[in-house]
């Protein structure tokens, strides 16, 4: 039992430093100006499974993240998709191929969580997921609420989350991406990767990249 318990603060403590080799990734301001309708992102919205072999560029994975779940009305620091109650419980972690990261909507940046690529631990089973440049995991963390019964406050957790999704996929449609809404995943690595706390539920992910 000893040797388990200092094996897993062994490993807390070198993802600890190897998250703090990766450096805060300041998002360009995003660009609201992008001219496609809501209708034309609806007609044009679809699941993808295949991906090209090119990163988002800086401008796109920042419209992404604010299109997603960005703070909109910064006097109120509301955000682009509600919550219930205003409680905003669901997170953005983005895995890409250098580390994982988590999308502060305030500051508009990406925060180190992990370095490394873990994009087969979002993927499970299904490999094409290893081929997208991004992935969004969204986490709803049910402590941010005052009260409530824990089966009922995962199911408006799932709501809000899967409003988010929706917003991706909107996106995605609108500026020439692709992506896939999905709930497989290694949910007992991504745990561990992304230091969850026992709060904190993988409800979703959504690689995103060109298409091929």
């Amino acid at each position: 039992m000893k040797k388990i318990i200092l094996s897993v603060l062994l490993l807390g403590i070198i993802m600890g430093l190897q998250a703090q080799e990766l450096k805060v990734i300041n998002l360009n301001k995003p660009d609201k100006s992008r001219n496609v309708t809501l209708m034309q992102a609806l007609d044009k919205r679809h699941s993808e499974r295949a991906f090209a072999n090119k990163q988002l560029t800086h401008q796109d994975l920042s419209d992404l993240l604010w299109a997603a779940n960005g703070i909109n009305r910064p006097s109120e620091g509301k955000r682009t998709a509600p919550s219930a109650n205003n409680v905003q419980e669901v997170d953005v972690y983005v895995c890409m191929k250098d580390g994982c990261y988590l999308y502060d909507a305030k500051a508009h940046q990406l925060q180190p969580v992990a370095k490394g690529d873990y994009r087969s631990a979002v993927a499970g089973q299904q490999n094409f997921v290893t081929e997208a440049p991004v992935c969004l995991i969204l986490v709803a963390d049910l402590s941010r609420f005052n009260s409530g019964n824990p089966e009922q406050l995962l199911i408006v957790g799932a709501c809000d989350t899967g409003i988010i999704s929706q917003n991706i996929s909107l996106f995605c449609s609108s500026a020439g991406l692709v992506t896939v809404p999905r709930m497989t995943m290694d949910k007992n690595a991504l745990e561990k990767i992304l230091k969850l706390k026992k709060s904190q539920h993988l409800l979703l992910n959504h690689p995103v990249g060109y298409a091929k």
